[in-house]
């Protein structure tokens, strides 16, 4: 089984950003970069999957600068057989964008499954790998908690308001992963060590073509001081009346 599984490099989650100079993007001094966190499930699952078949490949593939290569080791050391860098340095990638050049070099894989996460943490568009599916004509499922592969089928679980939904694929087929039961693996020594002899392929990016432009970033207004309208059931009328009148929400 060959398994393609899509990554991004994303600011730490603890990281404190800051809004860059141009008002349109994040000011990237001092920040922490890591493998998106949904991106990590994805990988988890391909890995199990590989291993319950007894054969296979697990083949990372990122879009970013020289610097995505950090993660990519990282997630050779975890378990993942070789990796392709689609190498750029440009800022104005959108999920169409991404989609199509990811696409382009999904397609000559022959892979059997194509993993994402759901979401990227920093965009949190949750597009990319729903879009990828429909360049490639592939059946695709979102917000998958589960996939039960046997031969050529696939059933994935889904998480939707209220409940989980079961849906049937035939392989080859896309999946963007949620949170799943289990915690992704920690790359080992020995992982470490193999990962520093695994083949990363560098390749030239195409220059995005956007759909969407980020016009502004900015941060949320600051909350008002709260207040105190008195003590006891005294204040009710003046609470309902600031409630009806101010926040306007009665």
């Amino acid at each position: 089984m060959k398994i393609v599984v899509c990554v991004k490099r994303v600011p730490d989650t603890t990281t404190a950003l800051r809004i860059g100079a141009d008002g349109k993007s994040i000011d990237e001094s001092g920040v922490q970069w890591v493998m998106n966190p949904y991106d990590e499930y994805a990988l988890e699952e391909a890995l199990r999957a590989k291993e319950k078949a007894g054969s296979g490949e697990v083949i990372l593939l990122a879009l970013g600068p020289a610097e995505t290569q950090a993660i990519l080791r990282n997630g050779m050391a975890m378990g993942a057989d070789r990796s392709i860098l689609l190498k750029t340095d440009a800022k104005n990638w959108d999920p169409w964008s991404i989609a199509s050049a990811l696409a382009e070099q999904i397609k000559p894989l022959g892979a059997d499954l194509v993993l994402f996460g759901k979401q990227a943490v920093d965009g949190d568009f949750g597009q990319v790998g729903s879009i990828v599916a429909g360049i490639l004509g592939l059946p695709v499922a979102s917000v998958v908690v589960k996939l039960e592969i046997n031969g050529k089928d696939v059933v994935a679980t889904r998480e939707i308001e209220g409940g989980l939904e079961h849906v049937a694929m035939s392989l080859p087929a896309v999946a963007s992963l949620q949170k799943l039961p289990y915690e992704p693996r920690f790359a080992s020594l020995k992982g470490i060590m193999a990962a520093k002899k695994k083949p990363i392929e560098e390749k030239a990016a195409p220059a995005p073509s956007p759909k969407l432009e980020i016009v502004k970033i900015e941060n949320p207004p600051q909350r008002p001081a709260g207040r105190i309208v008195g003590k006891g059931t005294e204040a009710v009328p003046e609470l309902v009346r600031l409630l009806r009148d101010e926040a306007k929400v009665l």
